[in-house]
């Protein structure tokens, strides 16, 4: 009984509140996006949203570990004030029983009486201690259902303002771009025809540049250039004999918010459980 010290808590009303309130925002910034047309127009509160919200979310899954640990010491205690209460009336009960019983040659039923009541106030015990250890189970899952969104936001709200500061970046600077088609295209080392597929709207661009962008790539190769729909502003995709190579700035950046979320999840599994459990 000592051992059991935590416990939970059904997730409130407030709590959920909450919950949307994060669902509700994380939508807004999607569909409104982050208007900046530059790094440096990105709001600060916009930026320090993304605190609060972690804050927010840490404070709340404290107050619900807080709650369901008070809950279950006072199941504790009630069960504990329960038990001794029941062995002392138990053995006044007994003392003047006993004595009757035995008059009356009822030792056997006596017994038998005994031996039932103690069964039934262990199964009630036993029902209040699975009660409180439910309520810790409860608890540890609303936490990590709390920072999980909360993180999840802030991974999305973090990679939407990268995006459009690194697009921003890359229309204002097209010679960044090239460089980021020099370091995809030293990937490939073979022989053969290379294709390099970039924005139409770059295309003039970066055919005026195919001669230092050649250097990047074997010198028996023929490095090709096409404009293509499916890549914009900044991105390329290569393609030769031998496969081919996503480097779009929205493949890029999909890609690492995806690790970025992978990262969150494993964090909120790793705290949705007991300390020592």
């Amino acid at each position: 009984m000592s051992n059991l010290i935590k416990s939970s808590h059904v997730v409130s009303v407030e709590e959920l509140k909450r919950l949307e309130q994060i669902r509700f925002v994380s939508h807004a910034m999607k569909t409104g996006g982050v208007d900046a047309d530059d790094a440096g127009a990105v709001d600060e509160e916009t930026l320090q949203l993304k605190d609060r919200i972690l804050a927010d979310a840490e404070e709340t899954a404290k107050i619900i570990l807080q709650d369901a640990s008070e809950q279950a010491s006072r199941i504790q205690t009630e069960a504990e004030a329960e038990a001794t209460a029941w062995w002392e009336g138990r053995r006044t009960e007994d003392a003047a029983f006993v004595d009757e019983a035995k008059r009356r040659g009822y030792e056997e039923g006596f017994a038998s009486g005994a031996e039932q009541a103690e069964h039934q106030t262990l199964a009630r015990l036993e029902h209040m201690m699975q009660e409180a250890q439910r309520v810790v189970s409860q608890a540890y899952e609303a936490k990590a259902r709390i920072i999980a969104e909360a993180e999840r936001f802030v991974v999305e709200l973090s990679c939407d303002i990268a995006g459009k500061i690194v697009r921003g970046a890359l229309e204002r600077a097209p010679e960044m771009a090239l460089d980021l088609m020099k370091q995809a295209l030293s990937r490939r080392k073979e022989q053969g025809t290379i294709t390099l597929c970039v924005a139409p709207d770059q295309f003039e661009f970066v055919e005026a540049a195919k001669d230092e962008l050649a250097l990047a790539v074997d010198s028996q190769a023929e490095l090709q250039i096409v404009p293509d729909p499916t890549v914009k502003s900044g991105g390329c995709v290569i393609r030769s004999a031998y496969g081919s190579i996503d480097a779009r700035v929205d493949t890029q950046l999909e890609t690492i918010r995806e690790e970025l979320l992978q990262i969150a999840a494993h964090s909120s599994d790793e705290g949705a459980t007991p300390d020592g459990a």
